[in-house]
């Protein structure tokens, strides 16, 4: 059965946040079964529930913009209401992790793999404080090129991640490090904060990392969240005068 398209929002932040790509994959399954939200299955020997999701989020990141489509029965969809639906799934997710807003997305919709350009990251940071930090961005910025050491596979390359550093911004100090935020393109590669952290001059440390905004650039240079929210779950993101 062809189902239609329902595209979720959700956050993820607590201890949750060191489940991997994969067991949050499993919690999603659980939790729209617990909501019995009648999602479509594939054909085969194995069937699988058509759930697809977005980047996946570094182990021990959280988040305020994860993202996951979902094939669900026709007959089903045309009576939703996204807004009780998304009370539902959060009472069927672990504690950390909250629905944030649901729609449905036309079935030409490309998929989050693909679609999504770049990602705004609220980094919390060790070795500097905003003034150093402030100095060590800036020629970062000015600079031509920005290197890191990568593994794959087993090999190791050095990799020139600049054109894909589109901003920095250092917010200022925190109790124990100082703040940044930072726009970080996903494609050909996506660029790590702990990467971009690295690639500094002096190089700070990584203490946290927050998905703030995942975004989708048109060719036209339109740019626009996969699904919007009005309010998010940060929770302490001031920072410290």
């Amino acid at each position: 059965m062809t189902g239609s398209r329902i595209r979720l929002r959700f956050s993820k932040h607590g201890k949750v946040r060191f489940t991997s790509h994969r067991d949050v994959a499993r919690i999603w399954e659980r939790s729209l079964r617990r909501a019995a939200v009648p999602v479509v299955y594939s054909a085969g020997f194995s069937p699988r529930p058509r759930i697809a999701f977005g980047l996946a989020l570094p182990t021990g990141y959280s988040s305020d913009a994860e993202y996951l489509d979902a094939e669900i029965d026709p007959a089903w969809m045309a009576g939703i209401d996204n807004e009780r639906l998304v009370g539902a799934l959060t009472a069927s997710l672990p504690t950390g992790m909250t629905a944030l807003a649901a729609a449905g997305i036309a079935s030409g919709e490309p998929s989050l793999q693909h679609a999504v350009t770049s990602c705004t990251w609220r980094i919390d940071a060790a070795g500097a404080d905003a003034t150093e930090a402030s100095d060590a961005v800036s020629r970062a910025m000015d600079g031509s090129e920005l290197l890191v050491q990568r593994e794959r596979k087993g090999r190791v390359t050095i990799d020139d991640i600049r054109p894909a550093v589109h901003a920095v911004e250092v917010q200022g100090n925190i109790t124990d490090g100082v703040r940044l935020i930072a726009e970080l393109a996903t494609q050909p590669r996506a660029v790590r904060p702990a990467e971009l952290l690295a690639s500094l001059r002096p190089p700070l440390s990584l203490l946290r990392a927050c998905r703030l905004h995942q975004w989708i650039t048109t060719d036209a240079g339109e740019r626009s969240e996969p699904l919007a929210v009005s309010e998010l779950s940060v929770v302490g993101a001031g920072v410290e005068p």
